[in-house]
């Protein structure tokens, strides 16, 4: 596992080309959060040609075959920005990705049950607003360099509510698992202190970078790079997922030393040294 501390337009020209299978990784939104060592708050243009920029060298370090997960979400006030970054990587004459897939990161959601019940799950920020409702989910788009990347869709599937479907259709080959399809629900872990457990304005669960390793399909053989690890989550996933190699940047240096205590102590956790986080 490798962790590096420097800007990842300066680090991943560093890097061989075409040597990662597997990118997961969550930028800033430029939505103004506040990061420690990030300016938030750039021009819209100037925010999408720096995207274009690390995004063109994290294609460069891509195998053909590889898939590329980032991680975006929106304000209320501003639910463009989403849809600019993606147009500006996948539009135009020579664009740099073809968009393959979209997912739906659920955080937090209300289900009525056939007994007429509502159940609530998962966790959300509230915001005061008169215009503006909750906003409960993050988009996750998959970028590949041709859309032509087979996944392992079951890998990262559900068992099948209606037993009888196994055998009525011939494609599950007798196996309870369906393609969970592009809605993911996936909360966050409860936690006790968010300054001790999770000290990042912006992070993702472990599971959610879990699935993607897992519907990407090269099992152990994976080799992830995360150019924008914040606290270590796709470190942590890595680890978890025993793939071959992780490769993450961080600018940030009191971030950095967070990824590597969390990844530390969730190799102690797994090996019964640590009480299991919640």
């Amino acid at each position: 596992m490798t962790l590096l501390h420097g800007d990842c337009l300066a680090t991943l020209p560093t890097l061989d080309a075409s040597s990662f299978d597997l990118i997961v990784t969550s930028p800033p939104y430029n939505l103004g959060i506040a990061y420690k060592s990030f300016k938030d708050t750039a021009p819209r243009e100037v925010f999408l040609n720096w995207c274009k920029a690390w995004a063109t060298e994290v294609k460069r370090v891509m195998a053909d075959d590889a898939s590329f997960f980032l991680n975006v979400g929106a304000a209320p006030a501003n639910p463009l920005m989403p849809h600019q970054l993606i147009l500006a990587l996948t539009d135009g004459n020579d664009p740099l990705f073809v968009l393959q897939n979209t997912f739906h990161w659920i955080k937090s959601v209300t289900i009525e049950t056939r007994a007429g019940e509502q159940v609530s799950a998962g966790h959300f920020k509230p915001i005061n607003s008169k215009r503006y409702v909750n906003d409960c989910h993050e988009y996750v788009f998959h970028l590949t360099k041709a859309g032509t990347v087979e996944l392992d869709r079951r890998a990262a599937g559900v068992p099948y509510v209606h037993k009888s479907n196994i055998a009525r259709w011939g494609h599950t080959g007798g196996a309870d698992l369906r393609c969970r399809g592009n809605n993911w629900f996936i909360p966050y872990e409860t936690i006790n202190s968010r300054d001790k457990e999770r000290p990042h304005p912006a992070t993702f669960p472990v599971a959610l970078a879990e699935q993607c390793i897992r519907l990407h399909g090269k099992g152990t053989a994976t080799r992830l790079l995360d150019p924008f690890l914040g606290i270590g989550t796709s470190a942590i996933a890595a680890r978890r997922q025993q793939l071959a190699s992780f490769t993450g940047i961080e600018l940030d240096s009191h971030y950095l030393e967070t990824a590597r205590e969390r990844v530390a102590a969730d190799a102690d956790r797994a090996a019964g040294e640590l009480p299991l986080l919640p």
